[in-house]
């Protein structure tokens, strides 16, 4: 059974694009198998092999996500972000307004995916 406290002390060591994949491992050693990170407010859920699951408080202001999604501008405010440009909370503001509602690990299979507000996946990323 994993805890919030367990996640967040994996995220502060962890939790940055130079040590993503050391980051999905430990996920998974305390038995995470995936995890939805919602862009309306930052907050993230949890998923166990044994059904569990936690969820994390919100991080930032609420943020409204366009209704219909704009891949070309998702992927020129992601590029921003993995090149420096950006924080945390500009990114998650770009991407919000270029319809994305979440993106998804995957502790097993090594990726993130981007969703929009319609579930249809945008881009799928593998982690090394």
């Amino acid at each position: 059974m994993f805890t919030i406290e367990q996640i967040n002390d994996i995220h502060h060591r962890l939790g940055s694009a130079t040590t993503l994949a050391d980051y999905l491992h430990a996920l998974a050693a305390i038995g995470i198998q995936k995890y939805d990170s919602y862009l309306t407010d930052g907050h993230s859920e949890y998923f166990g092999a044994q059904g569990q699951t936690v969820t994390s408080p919100s991080v930032h202001e609420k943020l409204s996500i366009a209704e219909k999604s704009d891949k070309d501008a998702f992927l020129n405010h992601l590029k921003q972000h993995e090149q420096g440009k950006t924080d945390y909370f500009e990114m998650s503001r770009g991407l919000a307004d270029s319809g994305i509602e979440k993106w998804t690990f995957d502790t097993h299979k090594m990726t993130i995916t981007y969703y929009d507000k319609s579930g249809v996946e945008l881009l799928t990323e593998t982690i090394s």
